[in-house]
């Protein structure tokens, strides 16, 4: 397909004439995420607390320290994911790929798991124990180091093999070494330990403190400037790796912007909120079939946009309305994501044309 045919304008049409639709929603569920939870916020005390107004100091408390930060952390994460999600897509032309293709989450794990689990089998006058068993940053820092590790594995290799398909068995064998690991780290653990540890792998937009976010932003908005200026080297992608070379582009310096992009990126997301599933290899299709193209100048700021939605989506059903019930965000992400990745299979998606066929 030609990226400014007909097709593609069309595209483009319909992505301005539903941007102020998703925009819309995206503002809503981010009110909402902040008014609605076990304790409900009634919209003109929302607006007090914005403007610094009188309202209950129990609300002031829940709104600055809790919610907000949950629903910016949703925001960018979501966002993120579904970018990480449509770069690996593309780099291996496989539907079915997901941030975590590479690694770098089982990378990130297993960095969480040395830090949370070490106490348990070494005892307390550990390394981590002596800066605080779960202190502030002692966990995300765990996870990025991992992340980072696993990420430079993958470039030392990939700067001696050329076949992508091998570095796509590389990263599930990675995963599956890291997985090993923690199992038998598991087994050598203290209960509390091993709860803390599950507890992380159930994901969570909620973790992320004031403190913390800053930092966190800065890098998903990094890995976002990173994907948008990898928009056309990914159209050129989608007609193959000799065509892009073709067209005068440096493929090895495509390959490594899209995995250090994509490590980026989801190696941050699994610092600081767990691994959270589904979203990455779900949201990019639902985006291909909301805007009927595989035009990456339309689908890079899609996946930002509707990656948020549904990021906030999740997050508000987790948390059960109107009860102090708090469910698995992996668990909801899964139901979301699971009929979309079925749909895929039992359909088909064609990456030239970009539409489930």
């Amino acid at each position: 397909m030609d990226m400014n045919g007909n097709e593609t304008g069309d595209s483009l049409k319909k992505f301005y004439i539903l941007l102020p639709v998703i925009i819309g929603t995206l503002t809503f569920l981010f009110l909402l995420d902040l008014i609605i939870g076990s304790v409900n916020i009634p919209p003109d005390a929302l607006f007090r607390i914005i403007t610094g107004g009188e309202v209950k100091e129990t609300w002031l408390h829940i709104f600055w320290d809790w919610r907000m930060p949950k629903a910016i952390t949703a925001l960018f994460a979501g966002g993120a994911l579904a970018l990480s999600g449509l770069l690996m897509q593309t780099f291996f032309r496989n539907p079915l790929a997901d941030p975590y293709i590479l690694g770098i989450s089982s990378g990130a794990s297993l960095g969480v798991a040395f830090v949370m689990l070490s106490a348990g089998i070494f005892g307390a006058g550990t390394i981590f124990a002596s800066v605080g068993f779960m202190g502030d940053l002692s966990v995300s820092a765990a996870a990025i180091i991992g992340s980072f590790l696993v990420l430079l594995l993958i470039l030392l290799i990939s700067a001696k093999i050329q076949s992508n398909i091998t570095i796509l068995i590389l990263g599930i064998m990675v995963s599956y070494i890291s997985s090993a690991i923690v199992t038998i780290l598991l087994q050598f653990s203290d209960e509390s330990a091993m709860h803390s540890y599950s507890f992380w792998t159930f994901g969570s937009f909620s973790g992320v403190t004031w403190s913390q976010l800053p930092f966190m932003v800065s890098l998903l908005l990094l890995g976002y400037i990173f994907s948008i200026c990898l928009v056309k080297p990914l159209n050129a992608l989608l007609l193959g790796e000799q065509y892009a070379e073709s067209m005068g582009m440096n493929y090895t310096r495509i390959r490594y912007g899209i995995i250090i992009t994509t490590a980026l990126m989801a190696g941050v997301v699994t610092a600081f909120c767990g691994p959270i599933g589904f979203l990455g290899i779900a949201i990019p299709h639902f985006c291909r079939a909301i805007f009927v193209t595989a035009d990456h100048r339309i689908l890079v700021p899609g996946c930002i946009l509707v990656g948020g939605i549904i990021a906030l989506c999740t997050d508000l059903i987790s948390h059960l309305p109107g009860t102090d019930i708090v469910l698995p965000l992996n668990a909801i992400t899964a139901l979301f994501g699971a009929p979309v990745v079925i749909w895929v299979i039992v359909r088909g998606t064609r990456f030239g044309r970009g539409v489930i066929s």
